[in-house]
């Protein structure tokens, strides 16, 4: 219903029934329709006083309503009561909440910082890697550019100017378009007419850049030269061998004698090397282009400046000359610095002879002989220099092959190398002390691996394979049955072969050199000579005076030096069947093997005797007397017999050394072991000796002399090695029976039986024999023998210091 339809009806209603009227208005107010206005505007329009009577209506409405709102909060009080006491609970959770909340969000946010701080790097590396896959693509698009202008470079530094032009053509049609709004290709663009005016200047200097060449590949020019040259020698000698075995039907030995069939194999395989690298030889056409020299001197006799141009090229060369002669400092160092000087050199004269042959008039014979003369001096002066800084054989001796090829090289070429030969002869003589000390050397590995015992062998297979290193032969050794011991040690067979390794080596040099067998026999003996009086006798002596040789190592020694002095004549056979030159040749040098090992031997022999008496002192001072003792143990010292137990086993090993050397060896053992007891008693420390040591003093002794009696070295003719011991004998015997009347009675005489106690010696040691009679006898004084003892010594001690007076003042 419309609001003025309504309005209408509550009229006409009002009219007949104003209470029930307002009723319905209130009901329709608490409706909440809306909009009421038009049922207030009825109620205000329609009577008079109707807001009063509407008013009074909606108070008790009211009234009404405020009574049901009470009934109903009566009602539900407790409710309300219980929904607070609830809130008020949930209020502590409620801030708990808030907190996490506060805390989760606070969190969230530092979260996203880094997301955004990694979102920012993702972003930026797109930003870079988009940036790097345009500079790839702008690179790529480039790099064809820069390929093509490094080429182009490269052209020019090769020297290949009509492919530089081409490829100028290239980057101006082709690629100098894809890349024209850069920089660099700016800068390229505007080089090119520097490089063509570059290339028109090169051009026209055509004979310098001959001379460039020819700079730069001598040393290849040589190299092939050399090659050839040897190549050419090898076939000769190969076919020599052919020729002479045709000739004389049979077997011919050169240096190793290679028979018939083995000449025909090795003649074989050099034709068909010679086939195989005929088309391979490099000639000096093929490793230089003569073709500039040829037009500009073309040019130049057009122009009839020939003159100039020949004094120019003369001139140049000579310069190249000069600096190829001239060495690099450290050429000494390895053969590569000699084979690089030596080729250069033969590429520079190969070039010159090629020049003479194939121009008219540009160099002449004579200009090449005054410079290969001029040379040849520089060539001798820098090897003579050079080569006295080699110090390893081998490099001298690669030298001297180097040398023989240069040599033979350059007179192929019709250049004079006699004093090149004569030069040779020179670094012989350095090469030989090269040699020796380099053995030097090997032997002192040897000596130093050598164990210094006999070689033992347990079947025939190992006594064949040391025969076949050395000649030994003996009899009595054969005939022993397995197993056995060589008497030498294994240095003997190992220095025997590197004696001929020496000479095999010194052999290395004589090759090629044109020398006639005898002189080559003369030169082995000679350096064998100096290789066994020089350096093998200075290695065995200082080996001898090493101190960690001891004496079984030196009696070792003296046992090898005397089978390597038998084996001599075996080294002389040896280079008799090298040079096949006999031994009673009236200027054939003899090898002073006999001198040189026997020098070695005397010098084993007397550190035989030091090293003896140096153990012997040393068991000495292991003596611990008790010099107060007043009876004796009734056995000799401990160190005493260990000394002796050391001379039996060290005596026995002597059994091996000739018989001289061991009796010799035995007797000065004895004699310092008799002066090292004899001073023991005089020691100027010792001032108190007992009875009682002196009769255990008396028991060592004994000991000694039961020793010397035993006969530890076969030989000695009666007492002789007793007699070592005979003045301690007579001194002892004299202070045991105390029998002084009859030393001082016989005193002097030829048969006395006291003749080897010497005054002094006897009154030095009764003086501390009264000294110790003394302190040991406090009571003497009450015992009547005692006293009569004493006073026997004191008059004892005068007259020994009478007789002892009586010497000095007679002297």
């Amino acid at each position: 219903m419309s609001a003025a339809g309504k309005s209408g009806a509550y009229g006409a209603m009002l009219e007949e029934d104003p209470d029930q009227t307002y009723e319905n208005v209130l009901a329709e107010i608490q409706s909440f329709e809306l909009p009421i206005e038009a049922t207030l505007r009825s109620v205000y329009d329609d009577q008079p006083n109707a807001h009063k009577k509407f008013m009074e209506k909606l108070d008790a409405c009211i009234r009404n309503h405020d009574k049901e709102i009470e009934k109903m909060c009566n009602f539900h009080h407790q409710g309300f009561v219980d929904a607070i006491t609830e809130l008020l609970k949930v209020r502590a959770d409620a801030e708990k909440l808030k907190v996490q909340v506060t805390d989760t969000n606070r969190r969230f946010q530092d979260a996203g910082k880094e997301v955004i701080v990694q979102t920012e790097d993702i972003i930026r590396c797109r930003i870079q890697q988009r940036n790097i896959t345009t500079v790839v693509e702008k690179l790529q698009l480039c790099l064809p550019v820069l390929e093509m202008y490094s080429k182009l470079k490269e052209q020019m530094s090769a020297k290949r100017y009509y492919s530089a032009l081409k490829t100028m053509e290239q980057l101006e049609n082709v690629y100098f378009p894809r890349v024209s709004q850069y920089r660099f290709c700016q800068l390229m663009v505007e080089n090119l007419p520097k490089l063509r005016e570059d290339i028109k200047e090169i051009s026209m200097s055509d004979l310098k850049d001959f001379l460039e060449s020819i700079r730069k590949h001598s040393d290849k020019i040589g190299e092939t030269a050399m090659k050839q040259a040897q190549q050419q020698k090898t076939f000769s000698v190969t076919l020599q061998i052919k020729q002479n075995n045709v000739k004389f039907g049979k077997n011919m030995y050169i240096n190793d004698r290679i028979p018939e069939e083995s000449s025909e194999i090795v003649l074989k395989h050099t034709f068909e090397e010679e086939e195989e690298n005929e088309e391979e030889v490099l000639t000096v056409q093929d490793l230089v282009d003569f073709s500039p020299v040829y037009r500009c001197l073309h040019i130049y006799s057009v122009l009839g400046d020939e003159e100039a141009f020949e004094n120019y090229y003369r001139k140049q060369r000579k310069k190249q000359a000069r600096l190829v002669l001239q060495p690099q400092s450290n050429m000494h160092e390895t053969v590569d610095g000699y084979r690089r000087y030596f080729t250069q050199i033969v590429g520079f004269f190969v070039v010159e002879d090629h020049i003479l042959h194939v121009t008219q008039g540009l160099v002449t014979r004579a200009y090449t002989d005054e410079l290969w003369n001029m040379a040849l001096s520089k060539i001798i002066a820098v090897l003579r220099a050079h080569s006295s800084y080699c110090t390893d054989p081998d490099l001298v001796l690669e030298l001297k092959n180097l040398i023989v090829i240069f040599a033979d090289t350059l007179q192929g070429y019709g250049f004079p190398v006699n004093r090149l030969f004569d030069l040779l002869f020179e670094i012989r003589d350095q090469y030989n002390e090269t040699l020796l000390k380099k053995w030097a050397g090997v032997f002192r590995d040897i000596f130093e691996e050598d164990n210094y015992s006999p070689i033992p062998i347990v079947n025939e297979e190992e006594y064949k394979i040391v025969i076949s290193k050395f000649p030994f032969q003996d009899p009595d050794l054969e005939k022993q049955s397995f197993p056995k011991k060589f008497p030498m040690s294994q240095s003997v067979p190992h220095i025997y072969i590197q004696v001929k390794e020496f000479i095999y080596a010194s052999l290395k040099f004589s090759e090629s050199l044109h020398r006639s067998s005898t002189e080559i026999d003369d030169m082995l003996r000679k350096s064998t000579n100096l290789l066994l009086t020089r350096t093998l006798c200075s290695c065995l002596l200082n080996l001898i005076r090493k101190p960690h040789i001891g004496l079984t190592e030196l009696v070792q020694i003296i046992i090898n030096t005397t089978h390597l002095e038998q084996a001599c004549k075996y080294l002389e056979d040896f280079i008799t069947n090298i040079t096949n030159i006999s031994q009673e040749t009236v200027h054939t040098t003899r090898l002073y093997g006999l001198s040189t090992f026997k020098d070695a031997r005397h010098a084993a022999e007397g550190e035989i005797y030091t090293k003896l008496n140096q153990k012997i002192d040393e068991f000495v001072q292991l003596a611990d007397y008790d010099w107060t003792m007043s009876e004796p143990d009734g056995r000799a010292s401990g160190y005493l017999m260990d000394l002796i137990n050391f001379l039996r086993s060290i005596f026995q090993v002597f059994t091996h050394l000739p018989g001289k050397v061991a009796q010799t060896a035995c007797m000065s053992a004895c004699q310092h072991l008799s002066t090292s007891l004899m001073q023991m008693l005089l020691d100027s420390e010792l001032k108190q000796i007992s009875m009682g040591a002196v009769q255990q003093f008396n028991l060592d002794v004994i000991q000694c002399e039961l020793f010397a009696s035993s006969e530890p070295v076969p030989g000695f003719q009666g007492d002789t090695l007793q007699l070592a011991f005979i003045d301690l004998r007579q001194l002892l015997d004299l202070f045991m029976v105390w029998d002084w009347s009859t030393y001082l009675a016989d005193y002097g005489q030829p048969a006395s039986k006291y003749l080897r106690v010497n005054p002094n010696t006897a009154l030095t040691l009764l003086e501390k024999m009264k000294d110790t009679s003394k302190k040991n006898n406090i009571f003497a004084q009450f015992r009547k023998n005692d006293r009569d003892k004493q006073k026997l010594i004191e008059t004892v001690v005068k007259q020994l210091r009478s007789l002892v007076n009586g010497m000095s003042q007679h002297t």
